[in-house]
């Protein structure tokens, strides 16, 4: 018989937590950002201002998108008129909806993750999902098991409203789930769509402009565990390291509240110098016990939230031009996707790299940073490891 300490040390495994599949998915519906300006006001019957549809289409101008994807089409706005008022009581409408798309759209991501993946779905032990748009129970967590054809026994965690940190904050989460738990294959989901937060324009809250002009609708699913098994599980990403922080003096500065008018969110202009600000000390306590002090010498997967803030990033660390190119190209097809943008720029970068013939999965580089911020101003920086490109 073995002792409880002999129990837990066999429970462990021998390596760090790694990326072993990804899988992304995006609702049918595509808008340009091009034209959204003409379809946002046309749809929340707000031609009439006509001053604020200038600056909306300037904002849309400068966001660097060229495209989102959007589960609300204006056929549903039509048939659902408070979500197009600006913060007329909309909140059953805005969580029924949520509730059968969150679930599915993380159906689709996950379904492509676990065929990437290539293993029998029994084999998935813990599921974490992720969601900042509608609030359930049982949750999406529940729905999803059900949607797969999971074991009944999957352990389930559900995160809900952590904002577009949430999948940084999942992989220091399944880091410690797949470590500490030997045969562990962690499946993670976030699935965000904006019908918690879709409404008119108002020119007493300008952030709510900004965010109906740069957020899109996506999901993102990951494989995590680790030691894989040779010849049938391809690592992508060691997680070497995951870390959580406040930024100081940030308290205010991204906030939301749900209430009976849905998501209404409000962000203080300095968010982007506030995140460029503090940055730096966030990378020099993750790459201290490795030596590396060259932000150029490492890939970077840093949350998109918009322009000013991969500008005063980039000009802040004094980085080359193409350190963020990922993240660029991630907004531009597809906007600010929440949570699921650093999946998505993750999948991006893997893919990039073996198309232009790389020897990792991180641009050619061995260690990389994947960073995500959040209300809070919450910030997560997880330290990754490029794995070799077969």
């Amino acid at each position: 018989m073995a002792t409880a300490e002999e129990f837990h040390r066999a429970q462990r495994a021998e390596g760090p937590a790694t990326v072993l599949a990804i899988g992304t998915a995006v609702p049918l519906n595509c808008i340009e950002q091009s034209t959204f300006p003409d379809y946002y006001f046309r749809v929340t019957k707000s031609e009439h201002m006509t001053d604020v549809k200038r600056k909306f289409r300037h904002m849309c101008e400068n966001s660097m998108i060229k495209k989102r994807y959007t589960h609300l089409t204006e056929e549903l706005v039509n048939q659902n008129p408070n979500m197009g008022e600006y913060l007329a009581p909309s909140l059953n409408t805005r969580q029924d909806m949520g509730a059968e798309e969150v679930p599915k759209l993380g159906k689709e991501a996950a379904e492509a993750a676990i065929k990437e993946w290539g293993q029998p779905k029994s084999k998935i032990t813990h599921l974490i999902f992720s969601t900042n748009s509608s609030v359930h129970m049982p949750g999406a967590d529940f729905h999803l098991t059900t949607l797969l054809a999971l074991r009944p026994s999957v352990n389930r965690s559900m995160m809900y409203l952590q904002g577009c940190h949430a999948a940084a904050a999942a992989l220091r989460a399944a880091k410690d789930l797949a470590e500490n738990n030997a045969t562990a294959r962690v499946l993670i989901v976030n699935s965000e769509t904006t019908t918690l937060g879709f409404r008119g324009p108002s020119r007493a809250h300008p952030e709510n402009l900004l965010g109906q002009a740069l957020f899109g609708d996506a999901a993102s699913a990951m494989i995590v565990g680790s030691d894989p098994v040779a010849g049938s599980e391809l690592p992508l990403f060691q997680i070497v390291s995951a870390a959580q922080t406040i930024i100081p003096g940030s308290a205010g500065a991204i906030v939301g509240h749900v209430g009976e008018a849905g998501l209404v969110v409000h962000l203080r202009a300095d968010v982007p110098g506030l995140i460029a600000k503090n940055i730096e000390a966030c990378l020099e306590e993750a790459f201290r016990p490795f030596g590396i002090r060259d932000w150029d010498s490492i890939f970077w997967i840093a949350h998109p939230g918009g322009p000013a803030i991969l500008e005063q990033i980039e000009r802040g660390l004094g980085l080359k031009a193409e350190k963020l190119r990922v993240s660029r190209r991630v907004l531009r097809e597809y906007g600010n996707v929440s949570s699921a943008s650093v999946v998505f720029i993750m999948d991006e970068m893997r893919r990039s790299s073996a198309e232009e013939g790389l020897s990792t999965t991180g641009e050619g580089l061995d260690w990389g940073v994947l960073f995500g911020f959040g209300p809070g101003i919450t910030v997560e920086t997880v330290v990754l490891r490029s794995m070799p490109i077969d």
